[in-house]
């Protein structure tokens, strides 16, 4: 069974409604057949990394840039993961107040260098997020699960 691997920073209300929504598309019944692994961006492993078939990642943008939490998964996994996951898909959400080009430049600069391939363009948020985005971030998950099957 292919594995999803969801990276995520979710230190707030907003972000949780936003990881809830995206687990909830990456698990439904119409995919199927996808294992979907959710981890914090702390606690992700290479082992995580190498395992999954995907990646779907999510992160704050702080001061313009991603998280702390997801610059320490990326700088644990790069190397270790470089040639092994090439290619693989993945899929990404952003969610600040203001300036989040920076964090979805770092993630598109970052992806590009693991060779990882966009399944999807990363979902940017701003402000508490209303029906309308919790299901874009649906839309999200089931996007990249769906790649897997």
């Amino acid at each position: 069974m292919p594995r999803l691997l969801i990276v995520h920073h979710t230190p707030s209300p907003n972000l949780q409604a936003v990881f809830e929504a995206v687990v909830a598309g990456a698990t439904d019944p119409e995919v199927g057949g996808v294992e979907v692994v959710r981890r914090p961006a702390l606690g992700a492993s290479v082992a995580d990394v190498l395992e999954a078939d995907g990646y779907l990642l999510g992160t704050p943008a702080n001061i313009g840039y991603i998280s702390g939490a997801l610059k320490h998964f990326f700088d644990t996994v790069y190397y270790p993961c470089l040639d092994a996951t090439r290619g693989r898909p993945f899929g990404a959400y952003v969610h600040g107040n203001q300036g989040v080009e920076g964090a979805v430049k770092a993630i598109r600069d970052i992806t590009a260098g693991l060779r990882w391939r966009p399944v999807a363009d990363t979902l940017v948020l701003t402000g508490p997020p209303d029906a309308a985005a919790l299901r874009r971030c649906w839309e999200l998950g089931a996007t990249v699960a769906a790649t897997l099957t």
